[in-house]
């Protein structure tokens, strides 16, 4: 079967890769990928579900986006757990970008995403943080680090270690550090990034673990050290086409997504990019 490409679609792709000298191809040469549809299930609108880690450089990208005209994108952001299991449920997610690998392999695992659109977009950090006006001696974590004396009575907010990315990388990487089991009984655990850094920036605990990026952007905390990049896995961020919501208006916004104005956006907020 043909599938036709939309004017609006080969106007993304030129956005994108005039930028980099890059001779412009049909798009499905470009990006080595068959529609999934044949444009019956277009509807003008792109739904983007993605992790709160990533909602002030997303939300600029969208914003550059949809000044291109035709089809317009609307972003959900939530712990990358949430969005993964309302997808599930039937959200209407054309775009799905997650902050670990763990949700989107159970959305791949369940059949929901589109063959060969999944990459590896974006990498990020682990940082300890504390109020901007508090005052630590902590200069670095190590296994040496008393992160439970330098909380005192407070408590340490993170994102819930159970289900919540962030939080799922600070208790792998505290465990390795030996430090799981001094702090277990200190948690805040918030239920998604941006929830656990508002718990620091309201002074409501001392310490909290969060994204270097999301640190970045805050006017109420200051990075305390960096978890060393050995105590966790990489943090990635996965993004990919939903199957259900598959059509040409979504494929150009993910390689928009991949393209140099996206690439400067997601730099400029202190996320590494792959590729």
């Amino acid at each position: 079967m043909t599938y036709s490409i939309t004017g609006f679609a080969k106007r993304v792709m030129r956005q994108a890769f005039v930028g980099l000298g890059v001779a412009i191809a049909p798009l499905s040469a470009v990006t080595g990928l068959a529609w999934a549809g044949d444009g019956s299930n277009w509807t003008g609108e792109i739904f983007v579900y993605a992790a709160a880690s990533t909602t002030n450089a997303l939300t600029e990208i969208i914003a550059a986006f949809n000044g291109l005209g035709e089809v317009k994108a609307t972003p959900s952001f939530a712990s990358s757990s949430t969005l993964a299991k309302q997808i599930k449920r039937g959200a209407p997610a054309g775009i799905f970008l997650s902050a670990n690998e763990k949700w989107m392999d159970y959305l791949e695992d369940s059949d929901l995403i589109a063959e060969g659109s999944r990459v590896d977009l974006l990498g990020n950090r682990l940082a300890l943080v504390s109020p901007k006006d508090a005052s630590f001696s902590l200069t670095e974590i190590s296994s040496e680090t008393d992160l439970a004396g330098a909380l005192g009575e407070g408590r340490l907010s993170l994102g819930d270690p159970e289900h919540v990315p962030a939080g799922i990388y600070a208790k792998e990487a505290l465990t390795k550090l030996g430090l799981w089991e001094s702090v277990a009984d200190k948690l805040a655990p918030a239920s998604d990034v941006r929830a656990a850094l508002a718990f620091v920036e309201r002074n409501e605990a001392p310490l909290g673990i969060v994204y270097s990026t999301d640190a970045a952007i805050s006017d109420g905390v200051v990075v305390t050290a960096l978890f060393p990049e050995s105590s966790h896995k990489p943090i990635t961020y996965p993004v990919a086409v939903i199957a259900p919501h598959d059509n040409d208006a979504v494929r150009a916004f993910l390689e928009y997504l991949k393209g140099p104005e996206a690439k400067a956006i997601f730099e400029k907020y202190g996320f590494q990019v792959n590729g």
